[in-house]
């Protein structure tokens, strides 16, 4: 029959198989370390105001609400919960990045998401060491500040490179108009996409850590070596980056002021401003404990797994197959 849907899966079910497996095997890891499986809301009255991550609204209709946001991450949710006084918690979820579809990429994605009372970055760097390289049975990660891998791969000192030099530096990626309409983080992206991470963890995975402030995101600052860097760390392997984890800020001063700088960027790229999450600021503002946390992308962790460069080849039904 023409223009019959596609309706097959595009993962065999060894995929399954191994998604299973893995799935257990977290469960089980955290069960060991008596760390609470939770559960959060996948739509939420509110996005996020990142300028890098654009949500997808829903419509929905009940109780007065009049919309609602499926969540990138969650992060929110999590953190009003360890505010709540509930401990160490971690959560496997579905969560929802527009615009995000590719070989490493499909717009609904699975995400671990967890954080741990009592710990900064160095300490969860280390437990997230233990899971992945225990699930891949590879070699412990090596860490490298994001000034290192730059000066390495890049060529730059992205502390101290004058704008200029640094936009003609991404001539390669964009057109010049293109590149007017760009930041100074942008330009940094660029260049951290395409000249670093293909070199990263190809021959053992690589943390990196030490982002400048500016892009500390929901994590704690401080000064290294003259410069404000984030407590902030990715992991890297074959060039795939697999989490993103901050030892977390607890001032929710400092965090509406970082929510409404995002906002100030939002408006600079053309996008429309996001609104604030009151809920989550009064929960910071309650109190949330001393913590580090990280989320983590399941499908590229199996596609490491599997050995496959493709996330389609993981996912039952991919965004064109839904």
């Amino acid at each position: 029959m023409k223009n019959q849907p596609d309706w097959q899966p595009t993962a065999a079910r060894a995929a399954l198989k191994c998604r299973a497996q893995q799935s257990a095997f977290v469960r089980g890891f955290f069960s060991q370390r008596d760390v609470l499986e939770v559960e959060t809301p996948v739509l939420g009255r509110c996005g996020v105001t990142d300028p890098n991550l654009d949500g997808i609204f829903a419509q929905v209709s009940a109780q007065g609400v009049e919309g609602g946001w499926l969540q990138t991450s969650p992060e929110y949710h999590m953190k009003r919960l360890l505010a709540a006084s509930v401990g160490s918690i971690y959560q496997i979820s579905k969560v929802f990045r527009n615009g995000e579809r590719g070989r490493r990429h499909n717009p609904e994605f699975s995400m671990l998401e967890w954080y741990r009372i009592g710990f900064d970055d160095e300490a969860l760097m280390a437990e997230v060491a233990d899971l992945v390289c225990s699930w891949l049975n590879c070699p412990r990660p090596k860490t490298i500040s994001y000034r290192q891998a730059m000066l390495d791969w890049a060529g730059i000192d992205p502390f101290i490179i004058p704008d200029e030099d640094l936009r003609q530096r991404c001539q390669q990626w964009l057109e010049p108009e293109q590149l007017e309409d760009l930041s100074r983080d942008g330009c940094l992206d660029l260049l951290m996409s395409f000249a670093v991470e293909p070199n990263l963890g190809t021959e053992t995975p690589v943390f990196i850590n030490q982002y400048p402030a500016s892009q500390a995101s929901l994590a704690r600052t401080s000064n290294v070596d003259g410069f404000d860097v984030a407590h902030r760390f990715e992991l890297y392997i074959d060039g795939l980056e697999l989490c993103n984890g901050y030892w977390e800020l607890t001032n929710a001063c400092e965090q509406r002021a970082r929510f409404e700088a995002d906002n100030c960027l939002r408006a600079d790229a053309g996008k429309p401003e996001t609104g604030i999450d009151g809920a989550f600021l009064a929960a910071i503002e309650h109190g949330l404990p001393d913590c580090a946390g990280v989320a983590l992308g399941l499908d590229r962790l199996l596609m490491l797994k599997m050995g496959t460069r493709n996330i389609a080849d993981v996912l039952t039904f991919p965004l064109e197959r839904a």
